[in-house]
């Protein structure tokens, strides 16, 4: 244990289980336990999490609760893929599952991510307009749900999702009045600039990702020369303030324009090889905690 690791996050800042490269998508790699997720969490001094994939914390709400307390761990709430384009698929009920999820344990934040419908981040369809009508109708839809249930959602842009780039989340603001989960890295990785739509659309930003990108590889995922999953394998996610994201100019830029809500902090990975060597990824999020810190402070 370092001294860092007796420092208070603050109120603000929340941990993610997929810094620990626990994920949604199947055959990511070695899966850690939450026990250790959690534990690793609480030394850190982070006082909130989001849920991570379905299956890593207790399926029962009250179950999910009781364990975060364990930890003295406050639910933020979590990223939600749904089918959105797809006119024969209702996502309603998935949506409202999460949610029964978030009221239990005081988490206000369904963070949605429009999926392909295949797992994996890899590929994506090209949707045609009526694909939009329903994407964008569905996420009304499902913005109105949350708030009649007394919670939030937003929608995540994201590499291979149906919401990826810059063209894709400006079709987002035009078409509907979802607010926005701003995820500095995805945004970047598929050649957007996630500080000017930003500064473009505060009112719009509700929810936030910090993750940082190796430009250089994530240029090799736009260029189809190499696949998302192998990107990440290979480092594409970077510890906070190393990689090409201006990280400081985001922060900066929320707080002076009153933004109050989470920072989670994100630094995607995946263990090919099973259980990581050594004290693992607890040493990356302790450093990319420390950085948040200082911009903050």
């Amino acid at each position: 244990m370092t001294a860092s690791d007796l420092r208070p996050a603050g109120p603000r800042l929340a941990g993610a289980p997929i810094s620990w490269g626990v994920c949604e998508v199947p055959g990511w790699g070695y899966q850690l336990p939450a026990e250790r997720v959690m534990a690793e969490m609480e030394r850190l001094g982070l006082t909130a999490t989001e849920f991570g994939p379905e299956g890593f914390l207790p399926v029962d709400p009250e179950a999910k609760k009781v364990f975060l307390a364990t930890y003295d761990l406050e639910a933020v709430g979590g990223f939600l893929p749904v089918l959105l384009h797809d006119q024969d698929t209702d996502p309603i009920s998935a949506v409202d599952a999460f949610i029964d999820s978030c009221l239990a344990t005081g988490a206000g934040v369904v963070v949605l991510a429009a999926s392909t419908g295949v797992d994996g981040y890899d590929a994506r369809p090209v949707l045609d307009d009526l694909q939009w009508k329903t994407l964008l109708s569905n996420l009304d839809r499902l913005a109105d749900r949350a708030s009649e249930r007394g919670v939030m959602a937003v929608v995540h842009p994201h590499i291979g999702t149906m919401v990826e780039n810059a063209d894709d989340v400006q079709r987002v603001l035009d078409g509907s009045h979802i607010g926005l989960c701003i995820d500095t890295g995805h945004l970047a990785a598929a050649g957007a600039d996630p500080v000017a739509i930003t500064l473009a659309n505060l009112d719009r930003v509700k929810h936030v990702h910090l993750k940082d990108v190796d430009a250089a590889t994530a240029a090799k995922v736009i260029a189809k020369e190499m696949s998302f999953s192998d990107a990440v394998a290979n480092g594409m996610w970077r510890v906070l303030g190393t990689g090409d994201v201006d990280i400081r100019a985001m922060i900066e830029a929320l707080e002076e324009a009153g933004y109050d809500g989470w920072y989670v902090l994100e630094q995607d990975v995946m263990f090919k090889d099973g259980e990581p060597e050594g004290e693992g990824p607890v040493a990356d999020v302790r450093a990319s905690l420390d950085y948040v810190k200082a911009v903050l402070a």
